[in-house]
């Protein structure tokens, strides 16, 4: 009898054994239907990282396409900064045309009319051309460039470019007595520097 009930023991024990490794194979089997909710959650876990991937491409692509739409924009900007001078500028070379070929009207009929009437005509030319010049100055004022001053004004070396210099008993010494060439500025930027004569003070007599 104690044999008996000894085997009957271990058959009971295997029996047991065998039902707990079931949902262990089953576990590492395929997922039933509907899963666990840890499993629903990790699921759901991944899809939203797809999403997020998905953004994340689309977002990087449109900062890249915007990024060449500006580098275009700003290129285009640099190109055509001087559009609104030169527009300005070409009523001025209408005029310097029109100026030229008055000069050359009034020269073929030089010979054909007295000195008085081609001194006359010469004076008015004189006349348009100051026009036309005043006319520059004014389109290059509107555009915030402006001639450095010079005759009467302290050496600066950063506006002049002293070439010589001259005694001058009407300017002090270290002032420009005269320019050879104008200079220019456009806001605080000098753009060329004016060609000065500067003074070393009153002749000293001998």
């Amino acid at each position: 009898m104690p044999e008996q009930v000894t085997d009957n023991a271990v058959n009971d024990a295997a029996l047991e054994s065998v039902t707990a490794e079931v949902p262990l194979k089953e576990s590492s089997g395929k997922k039933p239907a509907g899963g666990s909710p840890a499993d629903k959650k990790l699921a759901d876990l991944e899809q939203q990282l797809r999403e997020a991937s998905e953004r994340a491409l689309r977002a990087n692509a449109e900062l890249e396409n915007y990024r060449k739409r500006a580098q275009r924009e700003l290129a285009d900007e640099r190109r055509y900064a001087v559009v609104p001078l030169v527009r300005d500028l070409l009523p001025v070379v209408d005029n310097l045309e029109r100026a030229i070929e008055a000069a050359d009207t009034q020269a073929r009929s030089a010979s054909q009319s007295n000195a008085a009437a081609t001194a006359a005509d010469l004076s008015h030319l004189l006349d348009g051309i100051k026009l036309v010049t005043s006319q520059l100055e004014n389109v290059l004022k509107a555009h915030h460039c402006v001639r450095i001053e010079t005759v009467g004004t302290t050496f600066d070396p950063n506006q002049h470019q002293a070439i010589a210099q001259e005694p001058s008993d009407e300017h002090p010494a270290g002032a420009v007595t005269r320019a050879a060439q104008v200079g220019y500025k456009l806001y605080d930027r000098v753009i060329r520097p004016a060609q000065v004569f500067v003074s070393t003070g009153p002749m000293k007599s001998e």
